[in-house]
């Protein structure tokens, strides 16, 4: 069953509940960034719930620049505090990255368009882009969401795993699935089809077989 909110989704927060927020967490007080986030027109991210947190609201996070500590930042706000922001793409992030990662940005949208997909960053790459705030660093890694709406193309894997071979960085992060399951795309890859993979969701983990994933089969 697909999820209304999807680990990695892009969330806009109303000021008047980020600040009802903060107000109950003595430990933000003085934090950079912290208290003017969403006055500055920055997003949040959906992250994984804690069981102890109330279901019946949503999980966010976001993470500090590295030179303030790389601190992750968690909260639950109410549902209609929140709304979806459009995903920020990979072809949309150039003018953040380092100039040695062009050929390597470049390589990754092409493989995505010969697939069909739009590979989307994550991590400090997508942070960068949307504060304008130093997180990305010269042993930083790309991390990336790979959306695939139906059965996941070894072929994909294949090219993610070429380009990481000549790329300057290492090359992390996820496929995310048609239900909102993300599975890591190197574990995935290096699985054999008798082999299981942990498939993360937002609020739950699961393992599941790997060749069911990549063959498409529905469960």
């Amino acid at each position: 069953m697909a999820e209304a909110h999807r680990r990695h989704d892009l969330l806009d927060v109303e000021p008047g509940a980020w600040a009802a927020a903060l107000a109950g967490r003595a430990d933000l007080t003085g934090v950079p960034h912290v208290a003017a986030w969403v006055d500055d027109g920055r997003p949040v991210i959906l992250r994984r719930a804690h069981p102890e947190e109330d279901e019946g609201l949503v999980p966010v996070g976001l993470p500090l620049p590295p030179r303030d500590g790389k601190r992750r930042i968690g909260l639950a706000l109410p549902r209609d505090a929140v709304r979806p922001r459009a995903s920020f793409l990979l072809s949309e992030a150039r003018a953040a990255c380092p100039p040695s990662w062009t050929a390597t940005l470049d390589a990754l949208i092409a493989l995505g368009e010969r697939h069909g997909l739009a590979p989307r960053p994550f991590g400090s790459l997508l942070w960068q882009s949307l504060t304008g705030l130093p997180y990305l660093s010269e042993r930083s890694d790309l991390d990336l969401l790979w959306p695939v709406p139906g059965a996941v193309p070894a072929r994909l894997m294949e090219g993610i795993a070429a380009i990481e071979a000549r790329a300057p960085m290492r090359l992390d992060g996820e496929i995310l699935l048609s239900d909102g399951g993300g599975v890591n795309w190197r574990e995935l890859h290096s699985t054999g089809a008798s082999g299981t993979v942990l498939v993360k969701h937002h609020d739950r983990l699961a393992l599941r077989e790997a060749a069911a994933l990549v063959a498409g089969d529905p469960e």
